[in-house]
């Protein structure tokens, strides 16, 4: 792989690590600490908060926001300006009207796990997790832990179907049983839970 690629007006921390052929575009900001895999992609204006920690092939779309300590494992996309948030009290001053600073809060980072996608202007609220291979529609706010492979939609979230390895939304073939449209991929579903593919 190539070395990185970084955009002239991008804002790249020079202790932030970048992967191999990992490309940076226009306005995009990554901050101290933060670390990028290999072959990812950060769109025009998205933001890596301190110390974000991010695997490979990562794509991160326009304005697309992840504030510390959120954790990205490999292969996950995050939709044109959704943002993962970090503070669940979120408050500008204390209760003496005093301007808060780091010390003053807990951050609280989200987990997004292997293969997951969150779109368009989705919101994760602080310390959720979305499972693997998971999907949160467009507009989504997710104010509670994703299962691998959910499709989840709404305001908050909640979980309307399943989806594949694909993205492809599963049919069940029998009680417990999935199959990939897409791919033939089986899957089963156990007390609330999708294992697979078989």
């Amino acid at each position: 792989m190539t070395e990185p690629r970084i955009a002239p007006t991008a804002d790249v921390d020079p202790s932030a690590q970048l992967g191999a052929g990992t490309t940076v575009w226009h306005l995009a900001q990554v901050r101290e600490k933060a670390v990028l895999g290999e072959g990812c992609i950060l769109g025009r204006g998205a933001y890596v908060g301190p110390g974000v920690r991010i695997g490979d092939r990562v794509k991160l779309q326009n304005y697309a926001l992840v504030y510390e300590p959120a954790v990205l494992e490999d292969g996950v996309f995050v939709g044109p300006a959704a943002v993962l948030t970090n503070d669940v009290y979120p408050r500008s001053t204390d209760v003496d009207g005093g301007l808060k600073r780091d010390g003053d809060w807990s951050a609280e980072g989200v987990i997004v796990r292997e293969g997951a996608s969150v779109g368009a202007r989705a919101v994760i609220v602080a310390g959720r997790t979305v499972g693997r291979h998971a999907l949160v529609a467009a507009g989504a706010v997710v104010t509670r832990d994703v299962p691998d492979f959910a499709l989840v939609a709404g305001v908050p979230a909640r979980r309307i179907g399943w989806v594949g390895r694909a993205g492809v939304t599963l049919h069940e073939q029998a009680p417990g049983s999935w199959r990939c449209p897409d791919t033939g991929e089986l899957y089963a579903e156990r007390d609330g839970h999708l294992s697979g593919p078989l």
